[in-house]
């Protein structure tokens, strides 16, 4: 029997490594802002943080940034979070973002670079209480919390994601 081994790039165990401390510290602050999320992310097949994402625009805009994606609580892999925006927009921000996986279908999906979130896509601040009404829309709860920075935009656009598998 022959057995195909495919490796992930070396850069995605230094990225883990790398992103670490930032995902922890960003998973205590969504935690801290919503003790419920905390219940939502046990619950939940899988995750992703993504530490720092920055945005900015002038009618077209962009955002990007790097996080950690977990299964069961594992980190499992790396992903880059790349956004394309167009409309009414002025300014720049960075904020956080938590991704929630319903099941395994969801984070299957996420893995296999099957997943775009659209502008219908529902996302919620992190707020006290905000958990409580949350619902899951096509297997996946998404949760944002600002870090700096100030945007306004009445634009058109969604985030695309590139999963890589991490080595450890």
């Amino acid at each position: 029997m022959l057995a195909l081994v495919v490796a992930a790039p070396a850069w995605a165990a230094s990225t883990v490594e790398k992103l670490r401390p930032d995902v922890e510290h960003t998973l205590t602050r969504f935690k801290r802002t919503d003790r419920g999320i905390a219940r939502l992310i046990e619950a939940a097949a899988g995750y992703a943080v993504f530490p720092r994402i920055g945005k900015g625009g002038l009618l077209i805009g962009g955002a990007g940034g790097s996080g950690l994606v977990y299964d069961r609580g594992k980190i499992i892999g790396v992903s880059r979070m790349s956004q394309i925006t167009i409309g009414a927009q002025v300014g720049g921000q960075v904020y956080s973002q938590l991704i929630l996986f319903q099941n395994a279908a969801a984070l299957a999906r996420f893995k296999a670079n099957r997943f775009a979130m659209s502008a219908q896509t529902s996302v919620i601040a992190a707020a006290e209480g905000a958990s409580r009404n949350a619902r899951w829309a096509e297997g996946m709860m998404v949760f944002t919390l600002p870090v700096q920075g100030l945007m306004a935009e009445a634009s058109v656009g969604g985030q695309r994601f590139q999963f890589t598998p991490a080595t450890h």
